[in-house]
């Protein structure tokens, strides 16, 4: 098990933002593992969280199991599959400053649409893509691949689905969903990069308590307190976060 306090004084925070992402609020966890990646490797981040995703899968997809959008997830689950093989295979065949610096980018990239969307204002309309189910296939592979690698799936997600303006809860079950089944298909590939060690998993059965917690807590507080001034804070600490990420992830390439 990992005793660096440092990495708690890091992971507490992560694994609270996580649960409150799994809880309702979408997005925001993708700010988990570059905050943990900033004590530990970033494929030894990821690892620790698989477990708690999974176990917070089960809280999420129980609390909206009655509002989700089958279509969506039958077209975007099988190139999901194609995605997360993808990412294992950058994980095992290229240097860890890649994966630091895809992590950095994915990170800094999501942050800035995001809050450039907050700018223009919820109202504003985007392109609805129906009649387009190849979006929803190349959003399907995006979303696993950059699950694969760093948990960071939402964005491309959420390119897709967001457009269609489904009801709250149906979107939040709809994610639910999805990422309940884009978990259990990395399993394989992090078995296969002998991700799952005794450190890892001691330190996720650690962290566990707290991870269903905050996702019970994030899927109260959905449906009553508004979200928008805490995405903005955590899009901001997310764009200083990846930019770390990515620096130290070139200057590893480069050096």
């Amino acid at each position: 098990m990992i005793t660096d306090p440092i990495f708690y004084a890091l992971a507490i925070p992560a694994i609270i933002i996580l649960g409150l992402a799994k809880g309702g609020f979408a997005g925001v966890g993708v700010i988990a593992v570059p905050l943990m990646a900033l004590s530990v490797s970033p494929v030894l981040a990821a690892s620790i969280t698989l477990p708690i995703l999974i176990v917070q899968d089960v809280v999420s997809v129980w609390s909206f199991r009655r509002t989700w959008n089958r279509g969506i997830l039958v077209l975007m689950l099988p190139s999901a599959a194609i995605g997360i093989f993808a990412g294992y295979a950058l994980a095992a065949f290229v240097k860890p400053g890649a994966v630091e610096l895809a992590i950095g980018i994915i990170s800094i990239a999501f942050a800035a649409q995001r809050l450039w969307i907050e700018r223009r204002g919820a109202t504003v309309a985007e392109p609805r893509p129906e009649g387009l189910p190849w979006r929803g296939v190349l959003a399907g592979a995006a979303a696993g691949f950059t699950s694969q690698i760093s948990h960071a799936g939402g964005p491309p997600f959420q390119m897709y689905v967001l457009p269609k303006r489904l009801e709250r809860d149906a979107f939040i079950g709809t994610s639910a969903l999805f990422f309940a089944a884009v978990n259990w298909m990395k399993v394989p590939a992090y078995l296969a990069l002998g991700q799952f060690t005794r450190q890892s998993l001691t330190t996720a059965a650690v962290l566990l308590p707290l991870a269903i917690g905050s996702t019970w807590a994030g899927v109260w507080l959905v449906r009553r307190v508004p979200a928008d001034r805490f995405y903005r804070i955590i899009y901001g600490l997310l764009i200083f976060v990846g930019a770390k990420l990515a620096w130290d992830g070139a200057a590893s390439l480069i050096g």
